[in-house]
């Protein structure tokens, strides 16, 4: 319930501060007082947007701030979701600077409008002229209907498995669109894998093919250098195997003069055992190397393929090839798989979609079992907001589709006279006649569902008499259940508040300014009887005033 608004430098409000109860206020005043600043004030900080021209002193800053309490509401996971500090008693701040710019605040937090929007939303509902035109929607009048089926449970319920039957119906198509690709491209991949798979892709294989190439394509230039090299070493007197034979004896005999010729010795011998395995691995190298023409031609074509691939794929690595072919065999195995997997998507969506059926007929066979309920409560309301021979017809009619809500479409009709056809309610209902039956919704909601703090704006224009006494039975009757507030130029409504507040003008020089004050048991009196009677009311009109008051 909204517990508290503080309103400063707002259209002709300097500074003002009130507290609300909960239960039916009435709000009066004379027209042009500022009862619509008030409403406009509490529409900036649930969400509205701003201009500077609601700046009383535009060179001061305008801050309208609200408490509610808000503990039975279920908003805290509103609050998780929006990573707000959830409390029972939530402060609602906005601030428009004189340069223009708007701020807004949740419990100190600073919020973007659209947060600010949709809290204010679950706060607070202005019944205007606007909103009596939404009851003319079949979403409003869905959620009346659901509302006395208690199905708001199912429904959410609902609304998660119409997503995943969503989803699967979703991935069914994008199999099938993958798989007309793929059989398009199968031929094409098919081919291009057989190619890389002909490729000897492995690790370092253009590095090796390279080097064998440059082997086998200058063999005859090895082979003599490797004969060369041989014949160095063995020669029979100028070799170096047989230098290094006597180079041993000389440092063998050397050994004999002492412990310093010891490691010469040693050295030596070392590097003639070591000039020995290099004169063995010529002598094997020089049998094993020969010219192998086929080879060659067999190497030049593996490397001419490896290079063919590389351009062809536009990669510069045979890792990066090996990439593309496991991407390859990849397409080409879901091709060859794919029937199977849209057989079991399609399999998993027709259960979704039985499953979804089943609780959209549940949905359904709700809504039927309430709606006599409802045209009955609906002509009782509304008869005694004296339309005495109107009447409704709702039927649902089933439809294939998934709507967000079931698989139902509502036809809500409204005959305001007896022997007239029925007809859709925004063609054959007229403002005054909305405006009744919206109260009359609003009040059988009021039992069923936990609404937000409602106002009604003037409501009760263009009725008078006993009919305004029932409107305003109708609302206190709604102030057991919520928070309702009713800004009325009538005294029979205004008598029914459980507090009432009289908004009114001061004129101070060049400036005028509004303000708003709870009245007192004889200030009640004194302003019904001028509601009765004028400014100068009679006896007769505060007699009258003192009745209105006693009978709530």
């Amino acid at each position: 319930m909204l517990a508290q608004l503080t309103i400063k430098n707002f259209a002709l409000i300097d500074d003002l501060n009130v507290n609300f109860d909960s239960g039916f206020t009435t709000i009066t005043g004379e027209t042009g007082a500022g009862k619509s600043i008030l409403l406009g004030a509490l529409s900036l900080v649930l969400g509205k947007r701003a201009d500077l021209s609601t700046l009383k002193d535009p060179s001061k800053k305008c801050s309208i701030e609200t408490e509610f309490s808000i503990g039975n509401y279920g908003l805290r996971g509103f609050f998780d979701e929006n990573d707000l500090d959830f409390d029972e008693l939530t402060i609602v701040r906005r601030e428009i600077l004189p340069s223009g710019k708007s701020r807004a605040f949740i419990n100190d937090t600073p919020v973007t409008l659209d947060i600010l929007s949709a809290l204010g939303e679950r706060l607070v509902d202005i019944h205007s002229q606007h909103q009596t035109l939404r009851m003319t929607e079949n979403a409003f009048q869905f959620r009346v209907i659901d509302a006395l089926a208690d199905n708001n449970t199912l429904i959410q319920s609902y609304k998660g498995q119409l997503q995943y039957y969503s989803d699967a119906k979703k991935q069914l198509e994008s199999l099938k669109d993958t798989r007309l690709a793929a059989e398009k491209e199968l031929d094409y991949n098919s081919f291009l894998l057989r190619e890389l798979e002909e490729a000897p892709l492995r690790k370092g294989v253009l590095e090796d093919l390279e080097g064998e190439y440059a082997e086998l394509n200058d063999v005859e230039n090895i082979m003599e250098l490797l004969s060369n090299a041989h014949q160095l070493m063995n020669e029979e007197q100028m070799g170096v195997l047989s230098e290094i034979a006597q180079l041993k004896q000389l440092t063998q005999q050397l050994e004999a003069f002492g412990g310093k010729y010891l490691g010469l010795n040693e050295r030596i011998q070392s590097v003639a055992i070591e000039l020995e395995d290099v004169a063995a691995e010529l002598e094997q190298l020089s049998e094993s190397v020969e010219p192998n023409p086929s080879r060659l031609e067999e190497v030049n074509g593996q490397l001419q393929q490896l290079h063919d691939l590389l351009k062809k794929h536009q990669v510069s690595t045979v890792e990066e090839l090996t990439k593309i072919k496991l991407e390859l065999a990849e397409k080409v195995e879901i091709s060859l798989n794919m029937d199977d997997s849209i057989l079991k998507q399609e399999s998993k969506v027709e259960e979704l979609r039985n499953d979804l059926s089943e609780k959209a007929k549940e949905i359904s066979d709700k809504r039927k079992k309430v709606i006599p309920l409802l045209q009955e409560q609906l002509t009782d309301n509304i008869i005694q907001l004296g339309m005495a021979a109107a009447s409704f017809n709702i039927e649902l009619q089933p439809t294939v589709r998934f709507k967000e809500n079931g698989q139902d479409d509502l036809i809500f009709q409204f005959s305001a006279n007896k022997g007239s056809s029925f007809g859709e309610l925004k063609k054959v209902a007229s403002g005054g006649e909305l405006s009744r039956i919206m109260l009359a919704i609003k009040a059988i909601l009021a039992s069923y569902e936990k609404l937000p703090t409602l106002i009604f704006d003037e409501i009760d224009t263009g009725v008078s008499g006993e009919i305004s006494n029932k409107m305003g039975s109708i609302m206190k009757g709604m102030g057991d259940q919520m928070q309702i507030f009713s800004i009325t130029h009538l005294p029979q409504v205004a008598s029914k508040g459980q507090q009432q507040f009289k908004v009114y003008k001061e004129e101070m020089g060049d400036s005028t300014t509004s303000h708003i004050r709870q009245l007192n048991d004889d200030e009640r009196v004194k302003e019904l009887a001028e509601m009765l009677d004028g400014k100068s009311f009679s006896a007769s009109a505060v007699s009258h005033a003192k009745q209105l008051l006693l009978q709530n």
